[in-house]
């Protein structure tokens, strides 16, 4: 499905910061405020000065402050946007599973299988799918991020000043988060904390790959047993560091990789539950518990698991 998406800014613009924007990269404000007008053009504005910042040239990197006087050119495109739609699941999502939601931001159960951000296509992504659904909605950015097959709770600013808060939350660890993830195998113990350093790598496929290396950065997960299967265990993981793929590498290094985890798990494992018809990453968000960024109250919100995963714990036999 593709879209006709009409932009027309017959002159200048001369924008001047507000505190809403202040600390927002030029890029993002640009690409936010010019909606239809692909990205690369928008680079290429910046690149030949045709956009500036106080008069003078800037970098698409550079964070603008308020009191910042951007200049953008005329601008004259009907864009043939492809993918220009939200997928089904997404909309469902969007429609039923807003967890909380206030002026200062929300939190969404995300489902599996898609990505937080769009990588190819405009529209791919979660948070480009919200920004189509909601198009009078003047500001939504993630706060954090969840790998592609993880489901749970997904927290998106509405507001610049809710995000530069939360992201101190996140900062100062703050923001108490809780996974659900089921084990490969029984697992003996009934609490540990993995400490394993983690970089990021690319492996020769060229698939992104995360690796335990002393030349990483720090990581920490507390993983505790909550029920014990015969082929499996259920546990609660809660990572005190955002590491990308922390709580999957950690899980593989116990020796208990994710049930359905492609990258670091286990394919006879994979292959047997598959073969019961579980297909997806046994990891869901299911818990964030933090202070609310404007009326500082204690806020605790939960995202059920989803039902595959509701199902396959169902028939797991326990020990």
């Amino acid at each position: 499905m593709s879209m006709e998406q009409h932009v027309a800014i017959p002159k200048v613009q001369l924008i001047e910061i507000t505190e809403e924007n202040c600390d927002q990269r030029l890029d993002n404000f640009l690409i936010s405020r010019l909606k239809g007008v692909p990205k690369s053009r928008i680079y290429r504005l910046v690149r030949k000065g045709e956009v500036r910042v106080n008069k003078g040239r800037a970098d698409v990197k550079y964070r603008l402050i308020a009191g910042d006087i951007v200049r953008i050119p005329p601008l004259r495109l009907a864009e043939r946007s492809e993918n220009s739609f939200v997928a089904q699941g997404l909309k469902d999502a969007f429609q039923q599973d807003i967890l909380y939601e206030d002026e200062a931001f929300l939190v969404l159960n995300k489902p599996a299988g898609f990505a937080v951000h769009g990588g190819s296509g405009i529209n791919s992504g979660i948070i480009e799918g919200l920004r189509l659904a909601r198009p009078d909605s003047r500001f939504l950015e993630l706060v954090h991020r969840l790998d592609r097959d993880t489901s749970g709770c997904l927290l998106i600013a509405k507001k610049r000043s809710a995000l530069r808060k939360l992201h101190e939350l996140f900062r100062d660890d703050q923001i108490n988060k809780t996974y659900l993830a089921l084990l490969a195998g029984q697992w003996a113990r009934k609490k540990q904390v993995v400490t394993a350093p983690l970089q990021k790598n690319v492996s020769k496929g060229g698939e992104r790959m995360v690796v335990v290396s002393q030349a990483g950065k720090e990581a920490e997960t507390v993983f505790r047993r909550l029920k014990l299967f015969r082929e499996a265990t259920l546990v609660e993981a809660s990572p005190k560091t955002g590491r990308t793929h922390q709580i999957r590498v950690h899980a593989a290094i116990l020796g208990h990789p994710i049930v359905g985890d492609e990258r670091y798990g286990s394919a006879e494992v994979n292959r047997v539950f598959k073969s019961r018809g579980y297909k997806r990453l046994f990891l869901h968000a299911e818990k964030l518990k933090f202070q609310h960024p404007v009326t500082a109250e204690l806020l605790t919100i939960t995202a059920a698991l989803p039902q595959p995963l509701e199902d396959l714990l169902r028939h797991e036999e326990q020990v």
